[in-house]
């Protein structure tokens, strides 16, 4: 399986959403912190389990075939300390695998059986905890605590819970990409490789041979500390570090682009160029438009004009489908920067940076049509003193 469970199904995503302390384990479906009443009379904190079978790959089937659902911990009873007899199915301690053993079972099946995991699951965990709740309504099932994302395939650390709350699941699989590839990380680059980051591309590769160094600080997100900066890491190795703590697939590439590098950058499905004009951006596009990959090219120009900063914000776009805009230079410079050229001179416009991010994030996404796209241009100019965004070079 390629991303979580939790983020294919929309029967799983709606239990993160409610704020159930979901996990997949040796493939069962597990809630833990459920409240429920012991013979004592006791308020104690148990865990639901059920079989996966009504699945097939990685999408679940409805309706539910198997109705009866296991349990760790004492037999649930209601308010005054009587077993819930009307549910029980079993009794006896069953290992599942490593750190999780049953107790006991039910088995419980409404006229019409259930409808998908999140109408069996909380069906069951409502059964025992309004029980619990007659002695202390503040407890329940639903704690919104953190839960780590048990599938060592997934793209992230933890569940993208954000997708399903918002119901953009199906869409969010359009950005499955084996591996998209980030030319420098400075400014703009490292706010592209922030968004990228919250997507679903197995693999992140980003390419920079600079050091981090104290201006970066003041045009990247993030706040580094002092004793950071002191280290002199490389671009790459410190971003890699922040963004891997939440996506598994960052890899960096302390190498600048050269003729004696182009060849061990590989395979890619898209790329973004965040590069100064130069011939190692010649080298890549080169390299890029061989092997028939999109890419985006960002860059801006910022000048002084009575005392104030104006200029451009750009985003050019090539698809094997157009590439002509590219090959006669009338778009990419491959020119170092000029002496007007303030942004060459490492001036801190985060702004600015993290605008020609996100514009160029918009159009990968539109490529591969996670946003629908009416336009289709190749070529986009924002207008700082003017506020517009200017669309050229349409297929």
């Amino acid at each position: 399986m390629s991303p979580p469970l939790t983020s294919r199904n929309p029967d799983l995503a709606r239990l993160v959403e409610d704020g159930y302390e979901l996990a997949i384990l040796h493939n069962h479906l597990v809630i833990s912190g459920v409240p429920y009443v012991n013979s004592k009379g006791e308020i104690r904190l148990g865990t639901l389990v059920s079989d996966m079978s009504s699945i097939s790959g990685d999408v679940t089937a409805s309706p539910i075939g198997q109705h009866v659902a296991m349990w760790a911990g004492e037999y649930p009873c209601d308010s005054s300390g009587k077993p819930l007899e009307h549910m029980r199915h079993s009794s006896g301690d069953q290992p599942l695998g490593p750190g999780l053993t049953v107790n006991h079972s039910f088995s419980k099946k409404p006229r019409e059986g259930y409808r998908d995991y999140h109408h069996k699951m909380t069906t069951y965990v409502t059964m025992m905890e309004r029980h619990a709740q007659q002695l202390d309504p503040n407890v329940t099932a639903r704690t919104h605590r953190f839960v780590e994302s048990d599938d060592p395939q997934s793209h992230f650390h933890y569940p993208d819970t954000a997708s399903g709350r918002v119901g953009i699941t199906n869409v969010m699989r359009k950005l499955e990409l084996a591996r998209v590839g980030i030319f420098g990380v400075g400014g703009t680059g490292s706010y592209v490789l922030d968004l990228v980051a919250k997507t679903p591309v197995r693999e992140i590769a980003i390419f920079d041979g600079d050091t981090f160094l104290q201006h970066n600080a003041f045009r990247a997100p993030g706040a580094p500390s002092a004793d950071q900066l002191r280290e002199l890491p490389k671009k790459v190795d410190y971003l890699a570090g922040i963004y891997s703590r939440m996506h598994r697939g960052i890899v960096p590439h302390a190498f600048a682009i050269a003729a004696d590098t182009i060849d061990k950058i590989g395979a890619l499905d898209f790329a973004f160029i965040c590069m100064d004009p130069g011939t190692p951006k010649r080298l890549l596009v080169e390299y890029l438009e061989q092997n028939g990959v999109p890419f985006v090219d960002v860059g801006m120009g910022i000048e002084m004009i009575d005392d104030g900063l104006t200029g451009l914000v750009r985003v050019t776009t090539s698809t094997p489908d157009k590439r002509e805009h590219v090959r006669d230079n009338r778009r990419i410079s491959f020119k170092d920067g000029g002496k007007d050229n303030i942004y060459a001179k490492n001036i801190q416009i985060a702004d600015l940076n993290a605008l020609n991010a996100a514009l160029a994030v918009i159009r990968w996404k539109k490529h591969f049509g996670f946003y629908i796209d009416l336009g289709h241009e190749h070529h986009a100019n924002f207008a700082l003193n003017g506020n517009v965004i200017i669309n050229e070079d349409r297929i």
